[in-house]
């Protein structure tokens, strides 16, 4: 098996030629990668929101918009709980040989948490629109969004999924003329 070593010490090996364990250290570790980043968002989000209850125009706020507000908090209370879940995995089944199953977990973990994501910043944007533009704005600026994330997030990654078609052959060469003899 061809490998070379890294800055590290450790042995990067060709792609196609890990083993089992080592691509699923590997995807475990891009995996926490991620959300780490994607987690940062939803503590951005989530502390926004708890601002928000306590400025001086919430308590104007009308009906619709007190109920955005709450499921909004709500979704990204549910968003951070879900997408911090991989994390609870690793720590609580580390060494037990269960690393295969901690990232087809985590992978579906991570699909929801962005998910509920999705709909927590969807949510915000509803929240505020609603209150600097007025309700007809938010509904079409929240569901042009809602179709962004749609779009990126969920309908290109499964789009991406699939085999892409095979490449065209090359057309053969002409055929060569014959050389006269001399």
């Amino acid at each position: 098996m061809s490998h070379t070593p890294d800055p590290l010490g450790r042995l990067e090996f060709f792609p196609g030629q890990e083993t089992p364990a080592q691509r699923a250290d590997r995807n475990l570790v891009e995996l926490l990668q991620e959300l780490r980043v994607v987690q940062t968002g939803v503590q951005i989000v989530f502390a926004f929101l708890l601002g928000v209850a306590f400025t001086a125009r919430f308590p104007s706020l009308d009906r619709f918009e007190r109920l955005t507000y709450v499921v909004t908090l709500l979704l990204t209370v549910v968003s951070s709980a879900v997408l911090a879940t991989p994390v609870a995995l690793h720590r609580a089944l580390f060494h037990r040989g269960a690393k295969t199953r901690i990232v087809e977990l985590s992978t579906r973990l991570a699909e929801m948490g962005l998910f509920f994501l999705a709909l927590a910043l969807n949510g915000a944007v509803l929240l505020i629109i609603d209150v600097v533009l007025g309700r007809t704005a938010a509904c079409v600026v929240t569901a042009l969004t809602l179709l962004l994330f749609t779009g990126l997030w969920f309908v290109l990654p499964k789009t991406l999924r699939r085999p892409a078609p095979p490449l065209p052959l090359p057309p053969p060469p002409p055929p060569s003329a014959p050389r006269p003899t001399a």
